[in-house]
């Protein structure tokens, strides 16, 4: 049996942690084991849950809490826990917030707008180390992205080791490190430093803009 995927619903409107519950309620391998309805009671939660034995896996935040700004906690989220991974939950047009929730760290960026299956997809793939994006975040995440130093000289695959390409790909695709490792018989550490290369290489500073600098790759971009 798979480890049930413990999360924390950070939102300001009762009606709206009711209705997360209900559809979470319909994924047996996600559980709500909390809710915090402003921001000072967020920061509590997430220091409470983040650590130990029972820790939260997830935290939904909506964008727009009282008393402390979501992108601002987002920040001291990732600055006092960088491994916990963060989904931002917003009813603004995503060419507002989302590219700059997920440079802030984001693990995700979700429109409440969304389906059930979506945002049951989307805690499943953060919970697992992945990053979310939908097609429309992605349009625009690519069009944000400064080509890389090499960008125009040479194709990606003339500049990365076989090895290098392999987890390129899979991290273009939103694997963790981990699942990465498992599946090609490495240790993580490996898999890390071949990350590093593929930064170094491509020019980006993370996972995501590796996503959307593959995305621009294979759309013919080079």
């Amino acid at each position: 049996m798979s480890k049930t995927i413990r999360v924390l619903v950070c939102d300001d409107h009762l009606i709206v942690r009711q209705g997360i519950r209900q559809i979470l309620s319909d994924a047996e391998d996600i559980a709500v084991v909390s809710e915090a309805g402003n921001g000072p009671e967020a920061i509590r939660q997430v220091r409470e849950l983040a650590q130990g034995e029972g820790s939260i896996d997830v935290v939904l935040l909506d964008i727009a809490m009282p008393q402390r700004d979501g992108l601002d906690m987002l920040k001291q989220f990732k600055n006092e826990f960088p491994k916990l991974p963060v989904l931002i939950l917003s009813t603004y047009p995503d060419r507002q917030y989302a590219v700059f929730s997920l440079r802030l760290g984001a693990a995700g960026y979700l429109n409440k707008s969304a389906d059930s299956e979506q945002m049951i997809a989307a805690i499943r793939k953060v919970a697992r180390g992945g990053v979310f994006i939908t097609p429309s975040v992605a349009e625009l995440l690519a069009s944000s992205v400064g080509a890389g130093p090499d960008h125009n000289e040479q194709p990606i695959q003339e500049r990365l080791s076989h090895r290098e390409h392999q987890v390129y790909r899979m991290l273009s695709q939103g694997q963790s490190v981990g699942e990465i490792a498992t599946q090609l018989s490495l240790s993580p550490n490996t898999v890390s430093t071949y990350r590093s290369r593929i930064l170094e290489k491509t020019g980006v500073r993370n996972d995501v803009e590796l996503a959307l600098y593959a995305v621009r790759q294979s759309s013919g971009s080079t």
